[in-house]
């Protein structure tokens, strides 16, 4: 592991702005399947073909009929409306500008496309087969713009994971596995909101309206959300709900909107690549009865029959479909913390790493604020393996331990505080930055010097404590371990080079302004 580590090339560090991460998903490239960008030229320059064949072929890759749809929007007439479909869009750029679009956009074998950025397509065609199942056949005259809302809407998450892939499993392990809040994680990865970069992404590149506004119900207008959810929530009483709907008029005529299809579509699909059970996805079922006023057990009933029909319709793969989840026992999760066994790090994760390290290492230091430091330290801590770590400073004033960071952990960790003057080991440590590796061999010497509340968040027998100093005095301690797996020595080498650049890092902040 340490040539992997030290081989890996370096990553450009990541935006932390709005405008910013709109250049690079601007700038980025989508992948288009080889087979499929060869059948679609080959439409293209065939004249006997019609807009509705091409379009036809087009349909099996999401990623080109993105291209079309947004380069269509993009030199739209101002007074003009969007191109709500694949068809409108190929009949405003005409076949000759759409053969020019076809030769700038790569095509890949599937294996040298990212996982993480196929994975999300295959999220976004379950949830457009979820839509197309559950509200298309309902709203017929809408079918298109249900169709391409709900295959179209995470499209802006396509370009985010075709630029920087590892950020897929990043934000699975510690939201999906580990529980963290989203809106925290989200704000640690990438500098701003998810919800708020897809909606400034969809109005910039001038996406389907229905998409636009469902990013502006999800990231700025939840009331009405949140209304719904609790009226939905009493799903066995369809009188009841009425009439709370009927003594609400403004909720009736939102809950009604056809746009919603597409965020109850992708509501269904996101939450039940976790999980069938879980609690997002039964609220988005809640939703989705109340919008089709149908029972819980009739609407569960549709969304796994639909589920069933896109992994059909997807055909084998080596991705995960929430379809194969319909096997498993009823409260299975299916992103799940490898406990007991230290896994090696991929090269997504390695790449993460190689991110964290060059932007601590950076000089002057680019962090504003001791939070970001410490964010960054703590994902190139669990990008090397880490599953559990708390990251806690020094008050001087008080000379107590307090929590600043934590992963894997419950959320009574992230209150924690220390006072290392009960604990022999503590008051050691903070004496000069060192490193305590506890193993089966020296648990039950030091043992009894920790602190409970210590040995509760971290049960077992393989545990790494270091203080991390500035300037000649300790300032930080980190305690993480693997799930209670040995660490390797690649592992533990992977873990001083990173502690390494935390020290040059917190060097590096103490110097601003001097």
């Amino acid at each position: 592991m340490k040539s992997q580590f030290g081989a890996m090339t370096t990553t450009t560090s990541l935006p932390r702005s709005i405008p910013a991460w709109i250049k690079l998903l601007d700038d980025t490239q989508l992948p288009a399947f080889a087979s499929t960008h060869e059948s679609v030229r080959q439409a293209l320059r065939d004249s006997s073909q019609s807009m509705r064949q091409i379009a036809e072929l087009i349909q099996p890759s999401p990623v080109l009929a993105l291209c079309f749809i947004r380069e269509a929007n993009r030199h739209r007439a101002a007074d003009s409306k969007p191109a709500e479909s694949l068809e409108t869009a190929l009949s405003r750029i005409g076949l000759q500008r759409a053969e020019q679009l076809l030769n700038r956009i790569p095509a890949a074998q599937t294996s040298d496309i990212p996982h993480a950025l196929r994975q999300m397509v295959l999220i976004s065609r379950h949830a457009s087969q979820q839509a197309n199942g559950l509200f298309a056949g309902r709203l017929a005259r809408l079918w298109q713009d249900i169709h391409w809302g709900s295959l179209l809407f995470l499209s802006p998450v396509w370009a985010l994971l075709a630029a920087h892939p590892p950020l897929l499993e990043a934000w699975e392990q510690r939201v999906l596995v580990n529980g963290e809040p989203a809106s925290r994680v989200e704000q640690q990865l990438l500098g701003v909101s998810l919800l708020e970069l897809c909606l400034r992404v969809a109005e910039h590149w001038h996406l389907p309206d229905w998409i636009i506004q469902g990013y502006r119900l999800l990231s700025g207008n939840r009331r009405l959300l949140v209304k719904a959810l609790h009226i939905a929530r009493d799903n066995e009483h369809p009188l009841h709900q009425q009439q709370m709907l009927d003594a609400d008029p403004e909720l009736r005529r939102w809950l009604t909107l056809p746009s919603n299809t597409i965020v109850l579509a992708n509501g269904l699909a996101l939450s039940a690549h976790h999980s069938w059970s879980g609690v997002h996805t039964l609220r988005w079922q809640h939703l989705a009865g109340l919008y089709l006023q149908l029972p819980l057990a009739q609407l569960q009933q549709l969304v796994h029959q639909q589920a069933v029909n896109s992994a059909r319709a997807f055909g084998p793969t080596d991705l995960w479909h929430p379809a194969q989840g319909l096997l498993w026992p009823w409260d299975s999760r299916f992103q799940r913390e490898k406990i007991g066994t230290a896994s090696t790090p991929d090269a997504q994760a390695l790449a993460l790493w190689r991110d964290s390290c060059r932007q601590l290492l950076q000089e002057p230091s680019p962090f504003s604020n001791v939070l970001q430091l410490t964010a960054c330290a703590r994902t190139a801590v669990t990008s090397i393996g880490m599953q559990r770590a708390l990251l806690m400073l020094l008050d001087r004033k008080n000379q107590r331990l307090v929590a600043q960071q934590d992963v894997g952990l419950p959320p009574h960790a992230a209150r924690l505080i220390l006072d290392p003057a009960q604990s022999q080991v503590l008051r050691r440590l903070l004496e000069k930055p060192a490193l305590l590796r506890l193993k089966p061999e020296n648990m039950a010497m030091f043992s009894a010097l920790l602190p409970g509340t210590l040995k509760a968040l971290f049960a077992g027998e393989h545990l790494l404590l270091r203080s991390l100093g500035s300037g000649g005095r300790v300032v930080m301690l980190l305690i993480a371990d693997q799930g209670n797996a040995p660490f390797s020595d690649a592992t533990l080498q992977a873990f001083d080079k990173t502690m390494q650049c935390i020290e040059r890092a917190l060097s590096h902040f103490s110097k601003r302004g001097a």
